[in-house]
C-alpha cells in the first residue's frame, strides 16, 4: 500500500536531515521541518542535531523560527532548554552570540532572563558594551515590554557605565511610539540634541509613526519642522510612513493625495509605497482604485510588487467575489514562488467553484497540495468533493 502523500514527504525530508554531513543543507532542511513543527521535543531535537551557529543568517532563522513555535505553544521552559542547550554547545564566549540569545529571549516573552543573561555577563568573563545594552532593549520591544523597556533605558546606562547610541535612541523611540507614548519623543530628541547625536531618517519614521497611531496630527507636523532643523529633506522612506499610517487609519484618499504630492516633486514612489495604498484602498473596499494602482505600480512603473502586495489582492478581490483577477494575480504570484495563507486559497478556490470555474479550482489545489505537502490531505479531500 502506498504511503499517504503528507507521511511519504516527510519521511524523504527527515531522511535528508539525517543523512546529510553538509552543515547548511542540514540547517536548510532543519528549518523546512520545524517551519511546520508544533511539538516541542521534536523542535528542540531538531535543533540540537543540528550545529547551528548565530554567525550564520541561515541558522539564526532556524533559531527564530522554533523559538516563534515554542511560544506559540506556550512552552517557554523549552525556549530556556534550547537557548541554555546552545550556549552550552557553543561554549559561549562572545558579545556577539550573547546578544542573540538575549534577543531569542525576547521573541519568545522572556524578557526576566534576557535581563538575567545580560546581568551574568560579567561571570562569564564577557565585557558588556552598548551593543549588548541594544540587544536587550530590542529584546524588550520584541516582547512587547515596554515599561521595562523604559526602567532599562533609564537605569542601566548609568548602572553599567554605558553611553548611549543612535541605535539606543532609536529602539527606545519606537517602543515609545508603538505603545502609546509617542510624546516622550520630545525628550528623546532634547536628550540626543544634549549629548549631539544627530537622528537619521529611522528616528523621525519611529516617531512620526507613533503620533500618527495616536491621530496626533500636530506632532507629525512637529516631526517634519524639525527635520527641517537638521536639514534633512524628507525622503521616500519618510513618506512611506507617512502613507502607510493614513492607510491604516482609513484615511487612503489623503494618502494618495500625499502620493500625488510626491509624484509632483520629481521623487520616484517605490514598491512599498504603491503596496501601502493598494492595502488602504483594498481594506476600504476601493477595488477599482487599488487596482489601478497595481497595474501602474507594475505596467508604468515597472516595479515588482511585493509578496504582502499580492496576498492583499488576492484576498480582498476574492471578498469583492471578482474571482478571476483573484486566480490571474495569484498564478502570477505563485509563479514566483509564494502562496497567498490558506485561508485566501480557499476563498478563491471556493469562489471559483461558485462561477463554474472547476479545472481552475483544481489546477489551484494541486499546486498548493505540493507546495504544502502537510496539507495536502485536507486539499484532497476539498478536490475529492468537486467531483
Amino acid at each position: 500500500m502506498a504511503l499517504p502523500y503528507k507521511l511519504r514527504s516527510l519521511l524523504i525530508q527527515r531522511h535528508r536531515f539525517f543523512s546529510t554531513s553538509d552543515p547548511s543543507d542540514k540547517s536548510r532542511v532543519a528549518l523546512s521541518l520545524i517551519r511546520f513543527e508544533q511539538n516541542p521535543e521534536r523542535i528542540l531535537h531538531i535543533c540540537r542535531s543540528t550545529p547551528l551557529t548565530p554567525e550564520s543568517h541561515l541558522d539564526r532563522l532556524v533559531f527564530s523560527k522554533a523559538v516563534s513555535n515554542l511560544r506559540q505553544s506556550n512552552h517557554h521552559e523549552s525556549i530556556r532548554t534550547l537557548v541554555k542547550d546552545s550556549m552550552n554547545q557553543l561554549n559561549c564566549n562572545s558579545e556577539r552570540f550573547i546578544s542573540h540569545f538575549i534577543i531569542l529571549y525576547g521573541q519568545g516573552g522572556l524578557i526576566q532572563d534576557a535581563i538575567n543573561l545580560f546581568d551574568e555577563m560579567s561571570e562569564k568573563g564577557i565585557d558588556r558594551n552598548i551593543k549588548t545594552l541594544n540587544s536587550l532593549l530590542f529584546s524588550c520591544l520584541l516582547g512587547r515590554e515596554y515599561i521595562e523597556m523604559k526602567r532599562i533605558f533609564t537605569e542601566f546606562p548609568r548602572k553599567y557605565g554605558l553611553d548611549p547610541n543612535l541605535d539606543t535612541y532609536n529602539t527606545v523611540l519606537k517602543g515609545f511610539s508603538n505603545s502609546g507614548y509617542a510624546s516622550e519623543a520630545h525628550s528623546i530628541f532634547a536628550e540626543m540634541e544634549g549629548k549631539d547625536i544627530k537622528p537619521n531618517a529611522t528616528t523621525f519614521a519611529n516617531a512620526i509613526a507613533g503620533f500618527y497611531r495616536e491621530q496626533n496630527y500636530g506632532g507629525v507636523g512637529k516631526m517634519i519642522n524639525l527635520m527641517k532643523k537638521y536639514r534633512m529633506e524628507p525622503g521616500i522612506s519618510i513618506y512611506n510612513v507617512r502613507i502607510q499610517s493614513l492607510c491604516k487609519l482609513g484615511r487612503s484618499v489623503e494618502a494618495k493625495a500625499l502620493f500625488d504630492g510626491i509624484l509632483s516633486k520629481g521623487m520616484k514612489p517605490n514598491r512599498a509605497t504603491y503596496g501601502h495604498l493598494v492595502y488602504g484602498f483594498c481594506r476600504e473596499g476601493r477595488l477599482d482604485v487599488a487596482k489601478g494602482l497595481f497595474e501602474e505600480m507594475v505596467a508604468d512603473r515597472g516595479l515588482e510588487p511585493q509578496a504582502e502586495c499580492y496576498f492583499t489582492m488576492v484576498y480582498y478581490l476574492c471578498l469583492g467575489r471578482e474571482f478571476e483577477v483573484a486566480l490571474g494575480i495569484c498564478k502570477e504570484c505563485m509563479e514566483k514562488g509564494w502562496v497567498p495563507n490558506i485561508t485566501s486559497m480557499k476563498l478563491l478556490v471556493d469562489g471559483l467553484v461558485s462561477i463554474g470555474k472547476i479545472s481552475e479550482a483544481k489546477e489551484i489545489i494541486g499546486y498548493v497540495k505540493n507546495k504544502f505537502w502537510r496539507n495536502a490531505d485536507s486539499w484532497s479531500e476539498i478536490e475529492m468533493g468537486l467531483l
